[in-house]
């Protein structure tokens, strides 16, 4: 594995050293959701890159990651009575 390491700036301000952790595999697949209005949506996410946080840990004791992500959201059914008027 390539051991890039860099420093990575954490939500609070602090750096820390990171290393960049490969993708080897993905399985993408959409989650669908119903809105109460009728809306019915797709998203999915892909993720661009991950790294882990050197020698930082959460409270279970698993390490920190930071992920480069690219959220997509598809429409799949929006009613017409939520759609603009102007452009029906």
């Amino acid at each position: 594995m390539d051991e890039h390491t860099f420093d990575f700036t954490l939500p609070d301000g602090k750096v820390v050293k990171a290393m960049d952790i490969p993708i080897v595999e993905s399985k993408e697949q959409f989650s669908e959701f119903t809105l109460s209005d009728g809306t019915i949506l797709r998203i999915k996410t892909t993720i661009l890159g991950a790294s882990r946080n050197l020698g930082r840990y959460g409270t279970d004791g698993s390490p920190e990651y930071n992920l480069k992500l690219n959220p997509l959201i598809n429409f799949v059914v929006i009613p017409d009575k939520l759609k603009d008027p102007n452009r029906r």
